[in-house]
């Protein structure tokens, strides 16, 4: 019997900076980000195209460092700075792992990353590199969000998969409301409306103006960023 392929030749998965926490309260747990360079290899190993955009609360919050006294542009270009430690870190795990990789920055760090530059990317994925996207946008007021929604657009990914702690998009916070109901499907309209936070506005708009469908799902359960890119049922599906 032939082995299912994949539902998706090019994704862009989208990664927090604390799913590389593990049991850390703060910075990077080595060993939980090479149980996720593991599986991202598993379906970097099934052929498909991926791009990673890599977010930084782990390391340093924008938000935090405002509400702490900072300025707020000076405290997101910390804050995009994180991203750039944590790209560096899955890099080095995925080529562990065996993975081709490439590290671009939207904030030219010319030592450490490449330069976003579109083509270059597409060229990248098209060669069968893992493309790891970090500094957000490389300005302030955007979230990694937001660089997510925009690089998937740019790279004509099909997707953008999501990892999450919980396992969707609920009708309110699951953590703090035993009460809520997880959504198999939610149209992106319906999303806004209510105002459901697992993603920003903006990369909402994005990705509904565009066509570009996300599925939200639990990066803690094993397997599922492979169950994922095969189209299984799992998480939410927002289109």
């Amino acid at each position: 019997m032939p082995e299912p392929k994949p539902a998706y030749s090019r994704i862009l998965l989208k990664l927090s900076g604390e799913s590389l926490l593990g049991r850390e309260p703060h910075g990077i747990d080595f060993a939980t980000t090479t149980a996720i360079a593991k599986e991202i290899k598993e379906v970097y190993d099934l052929g498909v195209q991926i791009a990673i955009v890599i977010g930084g609360g782990n390391i340093f919050r924008g938000a935090v460092g405002t509400a702490a006294g900072l300025d707020r542009v000076s405290a997101e270009q910390m804050g995009l700075l994180a991203t750039v430690m944590n790209g560096i870190a899955l890099q080095d795990a995925l080529e562990k792992q065996g993975a081709v990789t490439r590290h671009l920055s939207a904030v030219e760090i010319k030592s450490l990353a490449e330069p976003v530059i579109r083509r270059r990317a597409l060229r990248h994925l098209e060669k069968g590199r893992v493309v790891i996207f970090s500094a957000g946008l490389g300005s302030p007021y955007f979230t990694t969000d937001t660089a997510a929604a925009l690089r998937a657009l740019e790279i004509k990914a099909e997707v953008i998969l999501k990892a999450t702690k919980v396992d969707g998009v609920y009708t309110s916070d699951p953590v703090t409301n035993a009460k809520a109901k997880r959504f198999r499907t939610i149209r992106y309209i319906d999303f806004l409306k209510r105002g459901l936070r697992v993603m920003d506005a903006t990369a909402a708009s994005l990705c509904k103006d565009n066509n570009l469908p996300i599925v939200v799902f639990n990066l803690r359960r094993r397997g599922n960023i492979k169950r994922a890119a095969m189209g299984e049922d799992i998480g939410t599906k927002v289109y």
